[in-house]
């Protein structure tokens, strides 16, 4: 038996009874792709080590890229593959469509391809594969790379979009706890879209998302003068950001309190605007930067209870 990374382990019974187990071969041990492996279980998303018995084969990914020759492997050619003679599932998406979610986020993190992989633990040649051509990998593989990614399999397919996250079911044993100032520090750091609570000019409370930065601890995002945020100059706000991984339900919340007010200097309105990762979502003109100074920060994070 030979197999490299990314192969899928099939195997037909097993001792307790149960019929086809698979899972991706996600590390060798030896160069010559000779038993055992390292196998991640499409059914509990776990890493074993597996020495494969008679009942065991093998499904070599060997999908030819566009431009090869008919018939040609893709592992020949210097990339990785999605599975020989496998139909495309129902959740499948567009070509490329994946692997464009899958380069958006990565540059999003400042995250290199190889680092990405070593995070996901899959070959930088699989990694590659699925950036650069049509794939449906394997629901193990995308739950490990959307995980490196810090977002979630559901986002990479484009499914859910309009859904509210967490509908799943909660983990077996969940464990809740408090995060500590510096881990809220580093997960607000990482910018993107926040939610600001305010009370609006007409007296009623209003949430708004926003895109936001981080500025030497400060939490800065862009309005217009006349819009429900603007309201929010002069008081104190919540600010609140949070990261959902639907498949694994488990994810982290953190709430920033502080007073907001406009930055008006012009030299720090240039800054901004040229270092912003973003330009607001929403369009039109949004020229009017605000800032929140937490005075409190704080969060949570939901993780199964083995973790």
């Amino acid at each position: 038996m030979e197999a490299h990374v990314g192969d899928q382990l099939v195997i037909e019974s097993t001792t307790s009874g149960a019929t086809r187990r698979d899972g991706e071969i996600v590390g060798l041990h030896h160069e010559d792709g000779t038993p055992p492996y390292d196998v991640r279980w499409s059914d509990t998303n776990e890493v074993t080590l597996v020495f494969p018995g008679p009942d065991a084969h093998v499904n070599h990914l060997e999908h030819p890229p566009p431009g090869t020759a008919h018939g040609t492997s893709s592992r020949a050619a210097g990339d990785g593959p999605a599975a020989a003679g496998q139909a495309p599932t129902a959740h499948a998406v567009g070509p490329g469509d994946i692997g464009r979610r899958v380069i958006t986020e990565r540059q999003r993190q400042g995250l290199s391809r190889e680092e990405t992989a070593r995070r996901a633990r899959m070959s930088p040649r699989y990694l590659a594969y699925l950036e650069e051509y049509p794939a449906d990998p394997s629901k193990a593989a995308l739950i490990s790379l959307a995980d490196a990614l810090g977002t979630t399999a559901t986002a990479l397919r484009g499914g859910g979009v309009d859904l509210p996250p967490g509908q799943g079911q909660a983990p077996p044993h969940p464990r809740l706890r408090d995060l500590g100032t510096e881990e809220c520090r580093e997960l607000l750091s990482t910018h993107g879209v926040g939610r600001v609570a305010v009370t609006a000019r007409d007296g009623r409370p209003a949430v708004v998302p926003v895109n936001y930065e981080v500025v030497d601890d400060t939490i800065v995002f862009r309005t217009a003068p006349d819009s429900v945020l603007a309201a929010a100059v002069g008081k104190e706000v919540a600010f609140e950001v949070d990261h959902v991984d639907e498949p694994l339900s488990q994810g982290w919340s953190v709430l920033a309190v502080g007073p907001a007010s406009v930055v008006t200097d012009a030299d720090a309105v240039r800054r901004l605007t040229g270092q912003a990762h973003t330009t607001p979502w929403a369009g039109g003109a949004r020229d009017m930067w605000v800032s929140i100074r937490a005075v409190s920060l704080t969060g949570r994070r939901i993780t199964a209870a083995d973790e």
